[in-house]
């Protein structure tokens, strides 16, 4: 291989994981958003609109965001007070996207 080709590939070789990892985050914030921003805040700031639903970026002081991938996959059925959270269920690979944002967006 010349070295002019590698100059070209290099930059490919090295963006790549960078790309499909933002890919997997945009995948899924589109995921959480469409299913969970009703009650819970799901980005870095901000409050959920149902006081008591907890904000995503809280989620790791409560349990370990890879924990949540079981329960995703199996499909999340939780009760609040006086209100039901609605099941959901997920294909793997929308378990990974989901995981992958909620891990992105936790306070450290």
């Amino acid at each position: 291989m010349r070295a002019s080709q590698l100059f070209f590939l290099l930059p490919l070789l090295i963006a790549g994981p960078a790309v499909a990892a933002d890919a997997l985050l945009d995948e899924g914030e589109a995921i959480v958003k469409a299913n969970c921003s009703r009650c819970h805040a799901i980005g870095p700031t901000g409050e959920s609109p149902n006081p008591k639903s907890p904000p995503f970026r809280t989620l790791s002081k409560k349990y370990p965001v890879q924990n949540l991938e079981e329960a995703l996959a199996e499909g999340i059925i939780v009760g609040h007070e006086n209100e039901q959270m609605p099941s959901f269920q997920f294909t793997p690979s929308q378990v990974e996207a989901i995981v992958a944002y909620l891990g992105s967006v936790q306070v450290k």
